[in-house]
């Protein structure tokens, strides 16, 4: 081969090469071709190109044909669809998904920061029977139901229901319905299953019940209502308990129940069942979340036949915690409010709350309700003040007489000085405790207040003076926070420095203006400053009206008490042992009792 022919053959090479270099289809041209090779391929075969949606759905149409083969396969699928049922008071709206109550708004009603104020929220709340059909788990609530009705809105006495249906087949069926009447907090829901049975195991005798809620924050103290919210609950016997409100808390309850309620502060809701919910299970967690108060979870299980179709009758309460309210709906659904326990819980149910009632009647400001309901609650207890106060006279008249023993036995015979002081007040005829027994019997009246005040829905939002809630603390004085405070009462302000001026009153005129034991007058009331701070500003104002008549009761008492008449009773006592000795108390007898008792002791252990 000679050199011309090699030339030539490397050049044709060399173009040959170049022509597939730049000939070369791009990525683009590829799947084109790519594309129209497999639309030949499809006419051919008989079936139809895929555009470019359907082939990215290719995996959700493989889903769908999964959902659709377990039961209640159609309802596995669908959009969701909301039905309302409204009155005067709520509107509740129900969801197709799950036949649930989405969402119950209160009319009348609105959060603290004026929004409106709903008690269910969206996608926060379950409500669904789980069992087992053709050997799948099935959860109501996660199914579409089929609306069968639109929505509904009654007034007045008027009742309107709604169904929604959950199909397996035309004849095998879940069927809801609500029920709402006007002017009324209620929904009431019946469940009814048909040929459902024949999908279950024949050992089947029960639907376990699911019910779950996030709640949101409605009050201005968020961390107040936290420590009010738990779940509630009545057991078959007619007894009311319920979790923890201070932290999480959980339960399984071995009796069955009538009633479980998700109580929020000054809200709650409430299923009652007539069918007895054994084997329930509570939970209560605090919610991690900004706005979140706490997440309840209810399970519990309903018999169910095997043999025959089934029918369930619940009851949903949406409404107020107004203990009026919550007692007309029966069923001791008014226990869900703390009234505080033993004597202070009798006070506010027979005697505060009545007489709460009545005031309210006459359409008045909160703010003089109060102080009317503190001016008759301090003549009630009156005779008991002026008791008290002739018997810390009586102290008062004694003490130069008192001072007079010690001085003359000293403090070295502590046992001695005793028994010749007890004598002196079973010759003058005076009771040592005759000042501080009137006072512990007006004790629960105060702490029943404790907890009547903080739990009493009518002060929510209401406004008095300067204060705009009444159920809450004022926060006229806000600062970055010290020590966990962020804000002073003035309200709580003004009941400290009207406590500190009886304190320092009653130790000016009871004589005790010498004694260490007047301090702790004067340290109590600063603590309470501390720990009502943040309690509610109706509270802390009926506190501050309570030491107001207390100092104002005292200086009229005062001018009517005569130290010279009261000293020269106690010296005629003196005169007239006899008649002293008559009147001595039991409680003298049993302290000149323990006084011997304690003197032979001391003398047996000297010998």
């Amino acid at each position: 081969m000679d050199r011309n022919t090699l030339i030539g053959l490397v050049l044709i090479f060399g173009i040959l090469a170049g022509s597939f270099y730049l000939m070369k289809p791009s990525e683009q041209e590829l799947k084109q071709e790519q594309k129209l090779q497999d639309s030949l391929k499809n006419v051919r075969t008989g079936v139809e190109p895929l555009s470019d949606s359907l082939k990215s759905n290719t995996t959700a149409v493989i889903d769908s044909a999964a959902l659709l083969s377990k039961p209640f396969g159609n309802a596995r699928l669908g959009q969701e669809q909301i039905v309302t049922l409204e009155n005067e008071f709520i509107i509740a709206k129900i969801s197709s998904k799950g036949g649930r109550v989405k969402s119950v708004e209160l009319k009348n009603e609105t959060n603290y920061d004026g929004t409106p104020l709903m008690i269910f929220e969206g996608e926060n709340n379950k409500f669904g029977f789980a069992f087992k059909a053709n050997g799948e788990n099935v959860n109501t609530n996660d199914l579409n139901f089929t609306p069968l009705s639109g929505n509904v809105s009654v007034q007045d006495e008027d009742t309107k229901a709604v169904g929604f249906r959950l199909s397996y087949s035309e004849n095998q069926y879940i069927e809801y319905t609500y029920s709402i009447k006007g002017k009324d907090y209620n929904l009431g829901l019946d469940v009814k299953t048909v040929g459902i049975q024949n999908l279950m195991d024949v050992k089947t005798s029960s639907l376990v019940l699911n019910w779950e809620t996030t709640l949101l924050q409605k009050e201005f103290n968020a961390k107040s209502e936290r420590e009010k919210s738990t779940i509630f609950f009545k057991n078959a016997a007619g007894s009311v308990d319920h979790l923890s409100e201070t932290g999480d808390d959980k339960e399984e309850l071995d009796e069955k129940l009538n009633w479980v309620a998700f109580k929020q502060h000054f809200f709650s809701t409430v299923l009652s069942s007539k069918q007895p919910l054994s084997n329930a299970k509570l939970a209560v967690n605090f919610g991690t979340q900004d706005h979140v108060v706490k997440h309840y979870t209810a399970t519990a299980d309903v018999e169910f036949s095997s043999q025959k179709d089934n029918n369930y009758n619940f009851s949903f309460f949406f409404g107020p915690n107004k203990y009026k309210v919550l007692k007309a709906q029966g069923d001791d659904f008014q226990k869900i409010i703390n009234m505080g326990w033993g004597p202070m819980g009798w006070i506010n149910k027979f005697i505060t709350v009545p007489i709460f009632d009545f005031l309210d009647g006459f359409s008045l400001s909160y703010g003089i309700i109060i102080l009317i309901l503190t001016i008759f609650l301090k003549g009630i207890l009156f005779p008991l003040t002026f008791k008290s106060y002739q018997s810390m006279a009586k102290m008062r008249v004694l003490k130069p007489q008192i001072d007079e023993i010690k001085e003359k036995v000293g403090e070295d015979n502590p046992m001695l000085l005793q028994q010749e002081t007890m004598k002196l007040y079973k010759q003058a005829g005076v009771n040592p405790l005759g000042g501080c027994l009137p006072l512990l019997l007006q004790m629960p009246f105060t702490l029943a207040f404790f907890f009547f005040f903080p739990n009493l829905f009518e002060l929510r939002g209401e406004s008095f003076l300067w204060v705009k809630d009444l159920s809450t603390y004022d926060t006229p004085i806000t600062f970055a926070p010290i020590f966990g405070i962020s804000h002073i009462s003035l309200m709580c302000v003004l009941m400290t420095l009207t406590t500190l001026l009886t304190t320092w009153y009653n130790n000016a005129t009871s004589g005790a203006a010498n004694n260490q034991m007047k301090y702790i007058g004067y340290i109590m009331p600063l603590v309470f400053f501390f720990v009502l701070n943040s309690f509610p500003a109706g509270l802390n104002y009926y506190y501050f009206l309570a030491a107001v008549l207390t100092f104002l009761t005292q200086v009229i008492i005062r001018q009517f008490v005569d130290d010279d008449k009261i000293l020269a009773k106690i010296e005629n006592n003196k005169k007239n042992p006899k008649e002293t000795t008559k009147k001595k108390s039991s409680f003298q007898q049993k302290m000149e009792d323990m006084m011997r008792q304690q003197q032979a002791n001391q003398q047996n252990k000297n010998k």
